[in-house]
């Protein structure tokens, strides 16, 4: 426990070059204009592992690209994550949405998905386990 996790992405590795900066670009302010003002917020945590999850998110890097409706994360670069826990893929549909490729996307998408915007995160195993449980319940 405290330990810090290696990203294994190896079983998680897909060729797929990343989408270049301008047509993610073209992208975001597509997907700012589609959002409707009254679109749900996140699920609130119900137990301390997920409220754990959320503190994580919220003091790492994660709220500086990504948002997350119903919390002070409003970052513009990377994708709302309010829903997350209900898409089938990740990574612009290269991974199936499951909690080990999520965990291996989390530590270092580069290894996954060359050029991508995603840097990579250390933290430790316990941090990341908790980050999971609170990204599992948004759906």
């Amino acid at each position: 426990a405290g330990s810090v996790v290696a990203s294994d992405a190896s079983a998680a590795a897909v060729a797929a070059p990343a989408t270049p900066a301008v047509t993610y670009g073209r992208y975001a302010v597509v997907r700012r204009q589609a959002m409707p003002a009254t679109a749900s917020a996140a699920a609130e945590p119900a137990n301390e592992s997920e409220a754990r999850g959320r503190d994580a998110f919220m003091r790492r890097q994660c709220v500086l690209c990504h948002s997350i409706r119903g919390t002070l994360a409003r970052g513009l670069v990377g994708p709302d994550l309010t829903h997350l826990a209900s898409r089938g893929k990740l990574a612009a549909g290269t991974l199936p949405n499951t909690r080990g490729h999520l965990g291996g996307w989390i530590m270092n998408s580069q290894e996954i998905k060359p050029g991508n915007l995603m840097p990579p995160n250390l933290m430790t195993s316990d941090e990341l386990q908790s980050l999971l449980t609170y990204l599992e319940i948004l759906k």
